[in-house]
């Protein structure tokens, strides 16, 4: 079990081009079976990263928040992703209707709002909290020892 709230790094993300930055360190070590939990309030940069992580992986359409539709697919050129945003989640079981265990099983999931449903995703993911700090934001990091060779910086 990983333990999320062992941080490994901070990144400092005062402007977007930082935020870039992360999304794409991020993107460039995805692989099917991993899940990327983007947590933080309301406007801290959840889609933001996101969107980041996408276009790094090719994806040229608009990236709109699933806030509504709950779960938007993208098809890359490196594989297939899903991303989620739980926010109006009533219950972790919804999870099997939106698909997760096949997203996993064929791609990747970003995940906005893990927190709904905590209990139902893996242990093994790595988890980005997005908060505000001084003008601009921060991205703090916890995850497998994978991830923590990958991003330790």
């Amino acid at each position: 079990m990983v333990d999320q709230n062992a941080r490994f790094s901070v990144f400092p993300l005062p402007d977007l081009g930082s935020t870039e930055r992360l999304g794409a360190r991020i993107a460039d070590h995805l692989r099917p079976g991993d899940l990327v939990a983007l947590s933080g309030d309301l406007g801290a940069g959840k889609t933001t990263l996101a969107r980041a992580i996408l276009t790094r992986l090719g994806v040229a359409e608009n990236v709109p928040s699933p806030t509504f539709t709950l779960v938007q697919s993208y098809q890359t050129p490196a594989l297939t992703i899903g991303h989620f945003d739980l926010y109006r989640l009533k219950s972790s079981r919804e999870l099997d209707e939106l698909g997760l265990d096949e997203v996993l099983e064929q791609g990747a999931a970003l995940i906005e709002w893990p927190e709904r449903a905590e209990a139902r995703l893996p242990d093994d993911r790595l988890m980005v909290e997005l908060s505000g700090q001084g003008d601009g934001r921060r991205a703090s990091l916890s995850g497998s020892r994978r991830w923590r060779d990958i991003l330790h910086g």
